[in-house]
């Protein structure tokens, strides 16, 4: 059908580009209907020209008419008519970057503490306006009157202005205004309405509440709206999509049509059973169930290792065993649910040779954050590395900037000196601006402070040390962002590693950090070769593999441990694995470690939710865990001996984590004759107590010099 409104249910593997780019070609080839009168919206650049190629494709030659993303259209129609909403017609578009400095200015303006206020959590929060179509004034409205929403509404109301008087608009004002213009101008909203008799859209599950309305005002003449999504593949409401805009479409467009894709062309039948049993425990879906002309396949497999390690040399082993001359690496995906788990398969997979390749990100010991702390770490061990020095010196910003640098730099090679020594001298510090010397101070007295210590520390004590003093935590804390929260989690997890190494035994810094370099430099990571892929379950939507693993099926990881209690986050985690599910053509594997580290400490863990809802008459290998009340495929059963040891509430182990590391203890008031302990030492006497240093003898260790301030001891 081509008239009307049109709901096109499409579900995972069913084939919704080649419908969507079918019905096009129809439209014009069959039907007569002129490519100008057809608008086509999706969400990437990328995904606009491939419907584009293959529409040119099906009609032999290129053709006149909108395929673009919903920005693109917007601007489009803006830029013809930006003056109704008072805007000049050659409006700029500021792009992240300038929206940051618009920020930043604002803050240095107003005087506003940055490190309290940070410009990317303060733009998240602008952005989250606009999609409600909240103006500044909206704003104070809706949100309750304290400090901070003082703060954000005079910074917002201050952007808001800074942009109009710049004649600007960002991302958000493109869809926002082009609403605004509807609203504001009929002749404009009729001129397109008149236009676009037909409109598409992409992936409409991921639609937020200005893009429904955007479609819904043009569509509203000729009625011929057909959207085309999958609700159980929604899984960015985090990103401000709306579920409801598919779910209640035959509401909001009356006789609408229902199509529903359910032939899948991907994946075997019992992958698709298996998914299905999951995310039929979903209230907000459409009822409907995938089903497939291909054979049945294997079962799913289950793997309930004894650790995180024994999972990754699982996931590595299988590989090898299934991997035969018909097979490439690059056939086999592993999809994880956070960025931070990639380590552990990394390493195992660097110890077999297997080749992999990080998709949608950077390898575990590539990242920024990870070259940063272990530069500190080697500051600590060397003052004198200069190349360590440069790459922190204003990591997290301490207003150091490039021509300061330079002319520190030079001033040490002119002096024969180490750039650690200029920065330490006082007369240089007192010679640079005030915010440049208090940063200079800083890094010199902390890295000088663990230097003079390491040798009376554990590694993770010197980590914890440095990511309080240096403030790179606390700079990330404040930034609120999706990325600030990543970088988090990966830096946390390096205490994983740093427990690992310390749980073998003594541990020195310069070890630690030799190690480190071995691993970090074992390179069989080529980014064009054939490798096994590794990626978040968000990154592979719209992908499929032969052959899939997901490991980490654990309450408190997947689904996350702020899901549990939520019905929406936990019914969009549901859909998230069964995104990472149906991404399996032959095969897939479940995994989960009945003890987990992570970011640096140890815990029992609970099979997943998700685990527990899957028919046990489609899995193979170890059995999971069901509560008779959590049972609904007969008599439930502990198999293997495995038994849930894990609370039903998971903790948050990422809040618990950075607790940890902050934590400061209040200062232990020491005489001589306290029994004390320390971590790396263990039990003492304290001897003597002059100022700062402390002197003990322990029971093993014999008689340390200790700093006070920093020795981690405890009075017994």
């Amino acid at each position: 059908m081509t008239e009307g409104p049109l709901l096109i249910l499409a579900g995972a593997g069913s084939g919704k580009t080649a419908t969507m780019t079918h019905r096009i070609a129809h439209l014009i080839k069959d039907k007569g209907v002129p490519p100008y009168n057809i608008l086509a919206v999706t969400f990437t650049n990328k995904a606009a020209g491939e419907m584009r190629e293959r529409v040119e494709e099906l009609l032999g030659g290129s053709v006149n008419m909108w395929i673009m993303t919903f920005h693109a259209a917007c601007l489009r129609i803006l830029r013809m008519h930006a003056d109704v909403l008072g805007y000049g017609r050659d409006f700029v578009v500021y792009d992240p970057v300038d929206t940051k400095s618009v920020i930043k200015k604002i803050l240095k303006e107003q005087k506003i503490d940055e490190k309290t206020f940070n410009a990317n959590g303060l733009l998240s929060q602008i952005s989250a306006c606009k999609e409600q179509e909240l103006s500044p004034d909206g704003f104070r409205e809706v949100y309750e009157d304290n400090y901070h929403n003082d703060v954000v509404y005079e910074v917002y109301r201050e952007y808001d202005r800074t942009l109009r008087k710049n004649n600007a608009m960002d991302f958000d004002d493109l869809l926002l205004n082009t609403v605004r213009l509807f609203e504001k101008d009929e002749t404009v909203l009729a001129k397109y309405q008149d236009r676009f008799h037909y409109i598409m859209v992409d992936e409409y599950q991921d639609t937020n509440k200005t893009q429904y309305k955007f479609v819904a005002m043009l569509a509203d003449r000729h009625k011929n709206i057909c959207v085309v999504g999958d609700d159980d593949q929604c899984i960015y409401q985090w990103r401000g999509a709306d579920i409801t805009n598919i779910l209640n479409f035959e509401r909001d467009f009356p006789g609408a049509q229902v199509i529903k894709l359910e032939q899948n062309y991907r994946s075997t039948g019992k992958i698709l059973a298996a998914a299905h049993s999951v995310i039929e425990n979903n209230h907000q879906r459409k009822a409907k169930k995938l089903w497939t002309e291909a054979e049945e396949g294997s079962n799913i497999t289950y793997r309930r290792a004894d650790n995180e390690k024994d999972e990754a040399a699982y996931v590595a082993q299988e590989i090898i065993r299934v991997k035969g001359p018909a097979q490439k690496y690059s056939d086999f995906a592993v999809l994880y649910r956070t960025n931070s788990q990639s380590r552990t398969f990394e390493e195992a997979f660097s110890a077999r040779d297997i080749p992999y390749k990080v998709v949608g990100g950077v390898r575990y010991y590539d990242r920024k954050e990870i070259k940063d702390m272990i530069a500190y770490m080697r500051l600590v061990l060397n003052p004198s590395d200069d190349l360590a020095l440069t790459r922190i010196i204003n990591e997290p910003k301490r207003g150091i900037g490039t021509t300061t640098v330079t002319k520190l730099t030079g001033f040490a090679a002119a002096t024969e000196s180490s750039l650690f020594e200029v920065i330490s001298d006082e007369g240089v510090q007192n010679g640079v601006s005030a915010k440049a010397g208090s940063g200079l101070r800083q890094v010199s007295d902390c890295i000088r402070k663990y230097h003079d210590e390491m040798d009376n520390l554990k590694v993770s004590n010197i980590y914890d040390g440095l990511l309080n003093d240096t403030g790179y935590l606390k700079a990330l804390e404040t930034a609120e962002t999706a990325e600030a929260e990543i970088r988090m989690e990966n830096l946390l997890e390096f205490k994983s590693v740093i427990f690992d190494y310390e749980e073998e035994g003594e541990l020195t810094l310069a070890d630690f950090l030799e190690r480190i370099a071995l691993i970090s430099d074992i390179d069989n990571h080529d980014p064009d070769a054939d490798a096994v892929v590794l990626m978040t379950m968000h990154s592979a939507k719209g992908l499929e593999f032969p052959y899939v693993f997901m490991p980490g099926m654990e309450d408190g990881l997947f689904p996350g441990w702020r899901s549990i209690d939520d019905v929406s986050k936990l019914e969009e985690e549901r859909r998230l694995c069964y995104v990472g599910m149906t991404r399996a053509m032959e095969q897939l594997w479940l995994t989960s470690a009945a003890y987990r580290v992570m970011y640096g400490s140890g815990s029992f863990t609970r099979e997943s939710t998700f685990l527990r809802e899957l028919d046990p008459k489609l899995l193979e290998g170890d059995g999971v865990f069901r509560s008779r009340s959590e049972s609904r495929f007969g008599e439930a059963k502990s198999f293997d001996g495995y038994q849930d040891p894990a609370p039903a509430r998971p903790f948050d182990r990422l809040a618990r984590a950075r607790r940890e590391v902050k934590k400061k203890k209040d200062p232990v008031v020491l005489a001589a004759g306290d029994r004390v302990k320390h971590d790396k030492f263990g039990e003492g006497l304290v001897i003597t107590v002059k100022g700062n240093v402390v002197e003990v003898a322990f029971d093993s260790a014999g008689m340390k010099k200790l700093a006070a301030d920093v020795a981690p001891l405890t009075k017994l």
